[in-house]
This record gives C-alpha cells, structure tokens and sequence, in this order.
C-alpha cells in the first residue's frame, strides 16, 4: 500500500511535466491490480542504440544533451530528481529530437529547489550514477546527482563508452566511489577540448565543484555551440586557492581512521620521548634505536592495521596510504645505521625525520585533503629546530608530529560521531 501510494504521488508528478523534451505521460492507472503510465509513442531509437554504432560528434553531443539537460532542469524546477539518467533513458525520434523517459526511479519533493533524500539502497544505473548515489546511506541525492548523470552521458557521447565500466556492477560502483575518469582526449583523440572541460566538470565527485544546475549545463553547452567561452574553462585565482586546500572524494576514508590516529599520535610522542632519553645515556649504539623503532613502533603499526581491518574492508587508497607510511617508518629505522656507516654519531640525520614527516603529510595532502599541505610545511620547517637543537630534536619531532596526527584524527573522529547520530 506504501508503495503504491508513492508510485501515485511521483506518477502524478512526472505526469504534470510539461516540457518538449520529456516524454508526455497521459495517464495512469491499476490494471488487474498493476500499476501502468499510458505514454506519448516515439518511433526513433534509443542514444543507448545510437551509441553502439561509435562517439556521436561533438556539435551533436551537445546539442542532444543541451536539449536534455533543459529538460532536467524543468523536472528539477517542479521539484522532480530523475536518479537514472542514462543513454536508454533518452529517445531519439525521426526527426532527431531528443526526450527524457522513465521517471520509474523518480523522487518528488514539491516546493524544493534542492531535494534530498537518503535511501538505504543504492539508486541508479552504476555507470552513470553519481558517487553520493553510490554511497547509497552515506550520501544525499540532489540535483547535482542528475548533473553527473548528464555529464556520464556527454562522456560515453563522446568517447563511446561511460566514463566507469568494470566487469561486474559492484567493480564498478567501487570505480564510481574511488577513481578518476580517464580524460575523454586519451580515449579519443578527437574530442573537443571545451567538450571535454564541460563532462569533466560534471563528473567532480564534490558536488559545489559541478555545475550549479542542469540549466548552467545547459547554458554551457550552448555557449559551445555558438563558438562562445564555456564556463567550464574559467579559472580564477580564487578558486585555485580555494580547490588546493579542499578535500578530495577520498577523504572519507579518513573516518575509519580518526580514532587510529589519535591513538597514533599518543604512541609516536612515547616513542619519540623515549629515544631522546635514550641519547642522553647511550649516545654511540645504534642498535638499542633500531630495536625500539622496529620491535616497539613497529608492533604498534601492526596493532594499528590491524584495528582499521576490523571496521571492515580497506579501500584501495588506504593501501596506497599504508605504503607511504610504511616508507617513512623504514626511512626512521634505516637511519641509524646509515649514520653508522657514515662515521656520525647517533641522531645526527634526526632533522631529516621531519622532512620524511612532511613528504608523508605532502602526499596525503595530494589524495586526500588539502589541509594536509599545513602540517607538511610545519613538519619541513620543523626540521630546522631539530637542527638547531640536536639534544632536544627527538622530542621536538614527537610532539609537532604526534600533534598533526592527533588534530587530524579529532576532526575526522568528530565528523564519523556526527553522521552515525545524524544517520
């Protein structure tokens, strides 16, 4: 009964869309107690059928998605989310006009601009779905949902294929949630290079950096085809500054490791302390340094991974993650012996932790959030004060980098806390 209410209420939605490219919907009803929509006939193809003969050209491309996206930004303006757009989803009459069809998947929220909705499934056509689709509980559906759509399809448009494709939906999902899109060019060396600009801004995994609306899209892809500047191809100064210290859609991985890294951050200050004590009473061994960093640090890391795979299965980028910290853990051990074998003394190179420490804090800023490119400066400067205070270096570089790990884990520990109350 639940679901046939909906269906009614977000039928009789679809059914007052009154737009010349959507496909019309002149009634519904229940026969033999089954739902139907009696629908305008359209003799054409489909663009999932047009696509299996190659890329459509560009001028094409964008005048069949300019169409469809005015379309969308009608259905959005009357608070109607598509959530399935999709090349099967766009008819193709005789005459090469475009139309939007199936609103089977459709969410109505009337009065809305922006409508949201949480769903405990995941919604949509995986190649073609948005990442916050993807997510299915972790994410919210809006407008800017159907936007990515519309870019996934101006994609396969132009290269022939969508911009995810794995072996089995969920692969592809995952591709959805985790990777980049190949730049359209590589795969079609033919591609308008304002084209692409307009499908890759669609497909931003942060929602704020795709267009606004599907009426922006829109606006675009006419700018295109009237040999006008696309907006997709400004860049100011303001937004660089503003996307360089931004999170990437990786970031969210970070929620399974803010409680981690607070207790990494206690673990490294430990340690760090430990062995400038030790400098004060056996300044000339290195072995004593190289036993604490491997057998105690290094069971703490294995007690750490150990943890994060309890919460459930580790993403790609958190191995990539892992790597790089291995390697710095390796740096940190292998040091002692390298002074020795250089005649120095033990914790002379201890300054050139922190530039390990920041190149760490460097990468992960590159894959994951922006505001790792603070703690990676004040890592590399911090390896100046261990090199104007040898005796005191160690604790130096315990406790700026166990403060960096530790603030870090907070803020990301905070927000998991706040989406499993708000969830």
């Amino acid at each position: 009964e639940v679901d046939r209410k909906r269906f009614n209420a977000e039928a009789s939605a679809a059914i007052r869309l009154d737009h010349p490219n959507i496909v019309p919907i002149y009634e519904i009803g229940e026969h033999n107690g089954r739902p139907f929509f009696c629908m305008k006939l359209i003799e054409g193809e489909t663009l999932a059928q047009r696509l299996t003969r190659g890329p459509v050209p560009a001028r094409r491309s964008a005048q069949i998605l300019s169409d469809i996206s005015d379309a969308i930004g009608y259905a959005h303006d009357n608070g109607v989310l598509h959530r399935d757009m999709k090349p099967s989803n766009i008819l193709i009459d005789a005459d090469g006009v475009p139309y939007v069809a199936d609103f089977g998947l459709a969410k109505y929220e009337p009065g809305r601009q922006m409508s949201l909705t949480r769903s405990g499934a995941v919604i949509g056509t995986p190649s073609y779905m948005a990442p916050e689709q993807a997510a299915g509980t972790r994410g919210e559906i809006s407008q800017a949902s159907d936007v990515y759509s519309l870019g996934a399809i101006l994609y396969h448009m132009l290269t022939g294929r969508p911009p995810f494709m794995a072996a089995t939906p969920v692969d592809t999902v995952l591709m959805v949630l985790e990777q980049d899109p190949i730049a359209p060019r590589i795969l079609n060396r033919r591609v308008n290079r304002s084209l692409e600009m307009i499908a890759m801004r669609c497909l931003q995994k942060p929602r704020d950096l795709r267009y606004v609306s599907a009426a922006a899209l829109a606006d675009d892809l006419r700018a295109f085809l009237s040999n006008q500047p696309v907006s997709a191809r400004e860049g100011r100064l303001g937004q660089v500054v503003t996307n360089l210290f931004r999170e990437t859609h990786h970031a969210a991985v970070l929620e399974n490791w803010g409680l981690l890294w607070m207790w990494h951050s206690l673990v490294l200050l430990v340690t760090c302390v430990l062995t400038n004590v030790m400098y004060k009473f056996i300044p000339d061994n290195p072995w004593p340094y190289v036993l604490v960093w491997t057998l105690g640090f290094g069971a703490w890391v294995g007690v750490f991974w150990f943890m994060r795979r309890q919460m459930g299965p580790v993403t790609f980028v958190e191995r990539q993650i892992a790597h790089v910290w291995a390697a710095s853990l390796f740096c940190v051990v292998l040091l002692f012996p390298i002074e020795k074998l250089l005649g120095m003394g033990v914790l002379d190179l201890a300054p050139v932790l922190g530039l390990v420490a920041g190149g760490t804090f460097l990468i992960k800023a590159g894959i994951l959030s922006g505001s790792f490119y603070i703690q990676a400066a004040i890592l590399f400067l911090t390896s100046f004060a261990m090199a104007m205070f040898p005796g005191y270096a160690m604790s130096i570089f315990g406790v700026v980098s166990a403060a960096c790990f530790f603030f870090s884990g907070l803020k990301y520990y905070r927000r998991k806390i706040l989406q499993s109350e708000s969830g």
